[in-house]
């Protein structure tokens, strides 16, 4: 960075030598960007809030353009007031996304300069909370809450690949991502491997404890398969980002118990809960091994509601297994070549 200083206040050999410049022209060599704040929220079911303008056809995030001498989060909390009528404070941040001039869509004659966007967490609304939406008068003409898969075929290509971006940094709770253009500059696994770039397969059935009776069919069986830090082994296909729990045949556990079971259109999707000793070296290529907490894994499910009560029964697997309750932490990937605790 130049050095500033007053020309009288130098002599020529300082002046000449090229690194120093007036306040004034320092001023004028800076670039100038727009700058924004947009909040993003989801629902129970863990849909992205969107909503509806009358200037364009795309779905947005709530959010706009910060003012004149405003703090983006502040800016944040009075955009949320205005378009859905809603008060709160949303001081943590998900992304700051640098969004460049060339970016398509833009009018020539708006000369638009480049965007810093800050994307906060609004956190996970309750119904009831979503029913006190109060739209105003013109500009927002609905909301809609939508599955993070569909986003691209909702939002503008950079809006979605942002929401995205800034979800994935929600569920790894590493702080907020930075990003070019919604892309991070520093991908996480969840970046890498585009998790939730498919829609999550729903099983939305009520939760029940203990083994399924014996009349029921069972459609299939999945395992949480506890790390002894707490974590538990996640599969992603590589070729959808889909998330899955693995079976519970899966070498390197310490045998399983019955969990729980809810009930699907075809039979009993089964949950068995056991220790994960270790892993051997990966055997199948389509899909990446993850460790993460169980939250993390109810947020990358649609479960529906009953998914409360499959995480309830989750944690109390694990106090009886005597792990400890992990902290949230970037879903980290396993080696290919297996591990051993």
């Amino acid at each position: 960075m130049p050095q500033l200083t007053d020309h009288s206040a130098t002599d020529d050999r300082e002046c000449d030598a090229g690194t120093w410049m007036s306040p004034q022209e320092y001023g004028a060599s800076r670039a100038a960007v727009w700058t924004a704040a947009v909040v993003l929220v989801t629902d129970t079911d863990g849909r992205i809030l969107v909503q509806s303008v009358d200037y364009r056809a795309e779905r947005m995030l709530p959010g706009g353009a910060i003012d004149a001498g405003e703090a983006p989060s502040a800016a944040a909390a009075r955009e949320l007031r205005e378009e859905l009528g809603v008060d709160g404070r949303y001081p943590r941040g998900l992304a700051v996304d640098w969004i460049p001039a060339d970016t398509p869509g833009f009018p020539p004659e708006m000369r638009f300069p480049g965007e810093i966007l800050h994307v906060y967490d609004g956190g996970t609304w309750t119904p009831e909370r979503i029913d006190a939406v109060s739209l105003p008068p013109q500009e927002i003409t609905g909301i809609h809450f939508a599955e993070p898969a569909d986003l691209p075929a909702v939002m503008d290509p950079g809006d979605a690949r942002r929401a995205l971006s800034a979800l994935r940094a929600r569920i790894n709770g590493c702080g907020a991502a930075l990003l070019e253009d919604g892309r991070p500059t520093a991908p996480t696994a969840l970046d890498r491997l585009g998790v939730l770039r498919a829609r999550r397969i729903p099983q939305r059935g009520a939760w029940h404890c203990g083994p399924v009776p014996a009349q029921l069919p069972v459609r299939d069986v999945s395992a949480w398969l506890f790390a002894p830090d707490g974590r538990v082994l996640l599969l992603i296909a590589r070729a959808t980002g889909a998330a899955h729990l693995p079976p519970p045949a899966a070498e390197g556990s310490a045998g399983t118990a019955p969990l729980g079971y809810r009930c699907g259109e075809e039979g009993a999707h089964v949950r068995v809960a056991g220790r994960l000793t270790g892993l051997p070296p990966a055997a199948d290529p389509a899909y990446a091994r993850l460790l993460a907490t169980p939250e993390q894994v109810r947020e990358l499910s649609d479960w529906g509601p009953a998914g409360e009560d499959e995480l309830a029964a989750v944690r109390a697997a694990r106090a009886r297994l005597g792990l400890p309750d992990p902290a949230r932490t970037p879903l980290a990937e396993l080696p290919e070549e297996g591990v051993r605790w």
